[in-house]
């Protein structure tokens, strides 16, 4: 397959710039806040409390948003997404103000950025489904892997740029001033949006009752094995290996390398996925998928460990792009999976169970790392995740050899003779 096929569609181009725009901008984002709120308090506890705000609101209203996006217009819908998220920004770049410390007390301040980052768990649960589905829209079914996998390596080009330029920037020009870049690229995002023309609504059901709506999507999840068994084994093993929460610890009080320092640990995993990616656009992952995701995801946990246990920066740098680049496999893998396994006029509501499974355990992982660090003590912490991966990786091989067995050049030959 042409390895450049998605990316000779215009529209398909511009929907990478606005998903790199909204990427650099939340990844950003989620750092500065958390090189604040532990520079407020210098509890690990409330780093975990961020991703905890976030994914309530994401998690409880993720099967509601899938039945609105199968059921509204793709283009207007990421718009208005965008827009809350350019508000959440604008709200934060104000609440880090200079001299706002003096003027509110500490609580008060980090109780508004908790707020605030509520308030995103919200406009997340509708952002994911929409993207995801707009997509499926834009290129032909012949090319979702191909398309698949540039949106994922801009997600994760975008993932290195962001927390790398956060770490950076909050030691040039301060917290108040990188939520200021934060909301320009959020407005870049919404204008270069306005250049991709409306598109059909795909779902036969319009105006399905909701709670139909929500069973069919789940019905469907369930259902299918490959599906199902993908997102399980992703959200346990993200679940327990979230120590990326617990980097400001490491930058500040473990390795000792300060802000800058912290930008390059947490940009190491997403250099190492992007890599990943980028080699995945000529060496496609389709072929035995089953096997590929079971071994990235047992190599994830080993990197996890080692990261734990090390006080070298350069091992620890080492160890994070490791992780990310067994997890760009995971990744691509699954959203191949995705792509080629569901319908259009469910695309919504199964990219929703997606984040609820995937996406939002992020957040409950950053809150188990950072509970079990309050607990147990960062290192323990960090090694326990790790040794749960593996054994996730472990049990799910053993019992599940239908995952095992997963191969999906038979959906992509399928697809091909469709078009």
């Amino acid at each position: 397959m042409d390895p450049y096929a998605a990316l000779r569609y215009k529209e398909f181009n511009i929907f990478l710039i606005v998903r790199f725009a909204m990427v650099f901008a939340w990844s950003m984002q989620f750092i500065v806040i958390e090189w604040q709120v532990y520079s407020l308090t210098k509890d690990p506890l409330s780093l975990g409390i961020i991703g905890l705000m976030e994914v309530i609101p994401a998690v409880s209203m993720a099967l509601f948003a899938g039945h609105i996006v199968d059921q509204k217009e793709k283009r207007n819908l990421l718009i208005t997404c965008i827009a809350g998220f350019s508000v959440i920004s604008l709200g934060l770049f104000l609440l880090s103000w200079p001299g706002l410390e003096d003027a509110w007390e500490s609580k008060t301040i980090l109780y508004s950025i908790y707020a605030l980052v509520f308030l995103g768990g919200f406009v997340r649960s509708f952002l994911g489904p929409t993207i995801f589905s707009l997509i499926a829209l834009i290129v032909p079914k012949k090319i979702y892997p191909n398309a698949a996998t540039w949106s994922s390596s801009t997600w994760q080009l975008a993932s290195v740029l962001g927390p790398a330029l956060a770490g950076f920037s909050i030691s040039w020009i301060g917290v108040h001033w990188s939520m200021c870049v934060i909301f320009g690229f959020s407005l870049m995002a919404l204008f270069f949006l306005f250049r991709i023309p409306r598109k059909p609504i795909m779902n036969p059901k319009l105006g399905e009752p909701v709670f139909q709506s929500l069973r069919d999507g789940l019905k469907f999840v369930f259902g299918n094995k490959a599906i199902f068994g993908a997102l399980t084994l992703d959200m346990i093993a993200v679940l327990f290996g979230g120590a990326v929460a617990l980097l400001p610890i490491y930058a500040q009080d473990i390795l000792h390398v300060g802000s800058e320092g912290f930008g390059i640990l947490r940009a190491a995993p997403a250099v190492g996925a992007s890599i990943t990616m980028l080699g995945s656009t000529r060496f496609p992952l389709h072929k035995n998928a089953g096997k590929k995701l079971l071994w990235a995801v047992f190599a994830f946990g080993v990197c996890i460990i080692v990261f734990g246990l090390s006080e070298l920066f350069w091992l620890s740098v080492i160890a994070l792009f490791l992780s990310g680049a067994v997890d760009g496999v995971s990744m691509i893998i699954r959203q191949t999976i995705l792509q080629l396994k569901t319908p259009d006029n469910m695309r919504g509501r199964v990219a929703s169970v997606n984040s609820m499974f995937v996406g939002s355990s992020n957040e409950l992982g950053a809150f188990e790392s950072g509970l079990a660090a309050k607990l147990l003590g960062t290192v323990t912490a960090v090694v326990f995740g790790g040794c749960m991966t593996i054994l996730t990786a472990g049990t799910t091989a053993i019992v599940s050899p239908t995952f095992r067995r997963l191969d999906l050049q038979k959906d992509i030959d399928e697809h091909e003779r469709e078009d």
